[in-house]
């Protein structure tokens, strides 16, 4: 029996359908599915927004940088709303903008037009995004890692279903179309499930017994004067830097690298070589965010970081020898996504490990910030493929981002988790435990706030 459940047969009070902890988280998944497309199925619209009004590429992805900054650099401010007034409206909010994001690009006939709706689509996204892992934060304080994993996994490799379809409709309709059916499709279907959500309330779920957590609920002002967390927020904006030029470039890339158009022969069927890399990426992607949760439940964040990071600091470095080849362009961005996507299950339970989960919404917001800054890089990306002639030299420099960021996760993180360990414990006039350095900082045995 789960806690909510326990906490209900306490009270006397008949269940309800979705107070259960694993629907809501099940509801989270499908309100972050449906904001996928915006992100992900972006790089499928550049070359034919460029096509269609001859439009340098740098231009045209400034959009997605407006997107990325908008969606992030929001969420401190989204995270006040959503401890103020709860998911349900904030999910709402967040679906009415995601619909009209892709209406106004399918409308757009200028530069700004694109522009203004990449904003409208930063928002609605930011305000899912940011009010499904906070929910899944606090329904899940036992198996933080899994359940921010499965609800960040539901972004990362919702547009995997849909990555061929809207493939197919630009090709036969054309981009605008596709923007416009799309827009309203995901619009609807977010907005339709945030009428499900809840936050937990009181006791009605129950820290882990394996891991340990807070001791008390930081504020936001409070993690800010932690070494701690400047850390997260410089080992992040290494990482996501990474994923975002892939994530932004990755068709742009197979296409200067001569592999978008091969024709891949799957035997029951063959397809583009891109449209196929994009759909194994979201999977790829879907796949990493719980399965490194888990391992992160058991080993610690941080060990799992050093795993992940060097992974994908090694995939994208083979990307860029190897990526002429069209099977090694396909096996290799998947790796890329594989290694990728953890970072925002790893950072997400590590900031719910260590700050507590009252003033999540805020605390998160602001470290998710620094996946705006990862953004800032991706029509750098272009300028410097333009200088040097070659995507090599881009990839090689996120990919001294990755291992520089493995490498702190070593020699910086462990050590400032175990002090901080030892300065919450000492605040609470509480003995400090035994170090265990896979475990985050700020912690304690029992999983409860003070």
């Amino acid at each position: 029996m789960n806690p909510t459940s326990l906490t209900q047969a306490a009270s006397g009070a008949p269940p309800r359908l979705f107070d259960n902890r694993w629907l809501q988280l099940a509801v989270g998944i499908v309100c972050m599915i449906a904001t996928a497309n915006i992100q992900y199925a972006w790089t499928l619209f550049v070359p034919e927004i460029q096509g269609k009004f001859g439009w340098e590429r740098a231009s045209i992805q400034v959009a997605f940088t407006i997107f990325v900054l908008v969606q992030t650099w929001l969420a401190p401010i989204e995270g006040y709303f959503i401890d103020k007034f709860g998911p349900r409206l904030i999910v709402a909010f967040g679906a009415l903008f995601i619909g009209a994001a892709w209406v106004v690009n399918s409308q757009a006939t200028t530069l700004m037009g694109f522009y203004i709706g990449a904003a409208i689509g930063g928002i609605g996204v930011g305000s899912i995004y940011a009010t499904c892992i906070n929910n899944a934060l606090k329904w899940f304080p036992d198996r933080r890692g899994l359940a921010v994993g499965l609800t960040a996994g539901g972004y990362g490799a919702g547009s995997a279903a849909t990555i061929l379809p809207i493939a197919a409709m630009i090709e036969s309709s054309g981009f605008q179309q596709a923007f416009l059916f799309f827009g309203l499709l995901q619009g609807s279907l977010a907005f339709a499930a945030a009428w499900f959500l809840r936050a937990p309330k009181g006791n009605e779920v129950r820290g882990s017994t394996k891991l340990v957590q807070s001791r008390r609920d930081y504020t936001l002002g409070e993690a800010l004067r932690t070494p701690l967390f400047w850390l997260m927020i410089l080992m992040f904006s290494c990482v996501v830097t990474g994923g975002m030029m892939a994530v932004a470039q990755l068709g742009v890339i197979a296409q200067d690298l001569g592999v978008k158009n091969f024709k891949v022969d799957l035997y029951f069927v063959t397809m583009a070589a891109l449209p196929l890399a994009l759909m194994l990426d979201r999977v790829m992607n879907g796949i990493s965010r719980p399965l490194f949760g888990w391992i992160s439940d058991h080993i610690g964040r941080e060990k799992t970081m050093v795993i992940a990071f060097t992974l994908e600091g090694i995939g994208i470095i083979a990307l860029g020898y190897f990526g002429h080849n069209p099977w090694a362009f396909l096996i290799l961005s998947g790796v890329v996504f594989l290694a990728w996507g953890e970072v925002y299950s790893l950072f997400s339970a590590l900031a719910g490990d260590a700050f507590g989960t009252k003033h999540i919404g805020k605390i998160y917001g602001v470290l998710y910030c620094a996946k705006g800054v990862g953004a800032l890089f991706v029509p750098l990306g272009n300028l410097m493929m333009e200088a040097t002639g070659t995507w090599s030299t881009v990839l090689y420099t996120v990919a001294a981002l990755d291992l520089f960021a493995a490498f702190l996760a070593i020699v910086a993180l462990r050590p400032m988790l175990a002090r901080h360990t030892a300065i919450n414990a000492a605040a609470s006039h509480a003995p400090s435990p035994a170090p265990d350095l896979a475990m985050p900082g700020g912690l304690s045995p029992a999983g409860r706030s003070a």
